[in-house]
């Protein structure tokens, strides 16, 4: 009706799904960024994860832990699981998918790469370090996921600057990798892999 609308200036905008079961994230899953980090094309994805703590509304703070001296930035296309499943099949795996929304895949460089015995999840989990959102749009409103504009600009200096074209593991793929070792449920987020352009 048009009568019940809230100024956005009066409201603080959280992230769509606030306290999912699990943040599945995936990485090295750029062509440009493997090149960048001179690094190998990998064979089958490379899974790691966030803890639901991470998460934060979109835009937040993002808290810099006195842990860190490294802190770095990923910008993600981030899957939100709509329908449970294990075992799914490439061919249905977006059937899975509710929709998709951005992420930040905020990293402590020196603790993913040097520390705690090179285990990233300390270095890629610490409070505030996965903004997320502000919007689901549905996948039925996305004509070709892999075909979407991504970017990160911070400071006001565009960072990252690509297309999710550029995936080595589409959005079916790695549902359905993920599915073969864990069941997804309706809320768990897939955060994609990021582009060139990260600070390290």
């Amino acid at each position: 009706s048009g009568q019940h609308r809230v100024p956005r200036a009066s409201a603080q905008l959280l992230a769509p799904v606030g306290d999912p079961e699990k943040v599945i994230c995936v990485g090295l899953n750029y062509h440009d960024h493997c090149e960048e980090q001179g690094a190998k094309v990998p064979k089958e994805p490379l899974i790691f994860s966030k803890f639901p703590s991470a998460i934060t509304g979109p835009f937040d703070d993002i808290v810099h832990p006195q842990d860190t001296s490294e802190l770095d930035w990923e910008v993600e296309l981030a899957a939100v699981i709509g329908k449970r499943g294990r075992h799914i099949e490439e061919a249905a795996a977006l059937e899975h998918v509710l929709g998709f929304t951005v992420a930040n895949d905020v990293s402590a460089r020196d603790w993913q790469m040097r520390r705690n015995g090179r285990q990233w999840l300390l270095g890629k989990t610490f409070d505030t370090f996965c903004p997320l959102g502000p919007a689901i749009v549905t996948r039925e409103a996305v004509p070709d996921v892999h075909n979407l504009w991504i970017r990160c600009s911070v400071n006001g200096h565009q960072m990252q600057d690509s297309s999710t074209r550029h995936l080595i593991f589409g959005v079916p793929a790695l549902v359905a990798w993920v599915s073969r070792f864990v069941t997804l449920v309706p809320g768990d987020i897939l955060l994609t892999g990021t582009p060139a352009g990260v600070g390290v």
